[in-house]
């Protein structure tokens, strides 16, 4: 019986002993794999601080042309795609009233006109033959009168020449004809009913838009990417050509607006306005540079340090910091390539 119980005993503490050397092999295996996962070794690279900004395509040149009165359509000399030169005409109203109406003040202005030559030469006559002054002051105020007569008659004469000029609509710009709002002659519209937009796709840009805490990165001329979702694997080349001065009005937040151009013409017009995109800038970029991750630099009385390791040891080491990019910090002394630093939450 003695026996018997001896070797339970001899069995149950081999049993223990093996359960607590596995439970320590599993805890030094755990701390060496925490260990290993919170440590880093220092390396050179390239560090970047990368801005991406969303935006569409826009142009410089778009106008929306409209008549400035209503009035029956007469012409219209363009559709929905057509491309137009600077200054062609594209739509007229009906002139036939203004026309008489032209007619009508020019025979005005000549009557006038002949009012006026004959008040000259009666006062003139009067003159050589004698006035007193009261006679005579009064004589130059029917001169006056008959002067802002003929005044009068020529600026109707100018108004109704502007009516005819006004009748008829040209382009300010070369361009596309993206929209006709009334295409047919003959119906009678208002100036909101005859619309007609003009883009001119050599003046494409992409537009933009940048928080107030991302625009002080951004710079004129800075050299940038834009990808279009249209052409998602098309790394077009691109630069900051203007960034308001005043923040965007409508929009939630303060955002500042952001004219990117391209590098590459739009001849063949592969960029249509309204094309959605990310436009991309490295506003900074500092080259093979000894960084750490910033969550292993610590702080002691204003100065940086990390926790190294040396021969399984941690050492505190002092260390110079330059820049924080991007969750790196640049090291400008105290470590070297290679070196291993340890996370202080170990």
């Amino acid at each position: 019986m003695a026996k018997l119980m001896k070797k339970r005993w001899v069995f149950l503490l081999g049993i223990v002993i093996f359960i607590g050397g596995g439970f320590y092999f599993k805890q030094d295996s755990d701390t060496k794999a925490k260990q290993a996962k919170n440590t880093y070794t220092v390396k050179r690279e390239t560090i970047k601080d990368e801005l991406s900004l969303s935006g569409e395509i826009a142009a410089e040149e778009h106008v929306t042309l409209r008549f400035q009165s209503s009035g029956k359509l007469a012409w219209v000399g363009v559709k929905e795609g057509d491309y137009v030169k600077k200054y062609q005409s594209i739509a007229s109203l009906d002139q036939r009233e203004v026309q008489q109406n032209l007619k009508k003040y020019l025979n005005t202005f000549l009557d006038t006109r002949t009012d006026f030559d004959q008040e000259v030469e009666d006062t003139q006559l009067n003159n050589i033959g004698g006035l007193t002054d009261a006679a005579r002051r009064s004589a130059l105020r029917v001169l006056d009168q008959a002067q802002y007569d003929l005044n009068d008659a020529v600026i109707d004469v100018e108004l109704k020449k502007l009516a005819i000029e006004y009748s008829s609509l040209s382009s300010p710009i070369d361009g596309i004809v993206v929209r006709v709002g009334s295409p047919y002659a003959g119906v009678n519209i208002t100036p909101a009913q005859a619309e007609f937009e003009i883009i001119n796709p050599n003046t494409v840009y992409f537009s933009a838009t940048a928080d107030q805490t991302d625009v002080v990165r951004l710079s004129p001329d800075m050299p940038g990417e834009v990808i279009l979702d249209s052409y998602e694997n098309q790394i077009i080349k691109a630069r900051i050509s203007l960034i308001s001065f005043v923040p965007k009005s409508g929009e939630t937040g303060t955002v500042y607006s952001v004219k990117i151009v391209f590098d590459k013409n739009n001849g063949s017009y592969q960029f249509r306005y309204g094309m959605s995109g990310d436009a991309n800038f490295v506003s900074k970029i500092r080259n093979n540079i000894i960084t750490v991750p910033s969550g292993y630099i610590q702080t002691e009385k204003g100065k940086k340090y990390v926790w190294k390791l040396k021969n399984d040891k941690k050492l505190k080491t002092f260390v110079k910091v330059g820049e924080e990019i991007d969750g790196s910090v640049e090291i400008k002394s105290g470590l070297h390539e290679n070196d291993v630093i340890q996370s202080i939450s170990l």
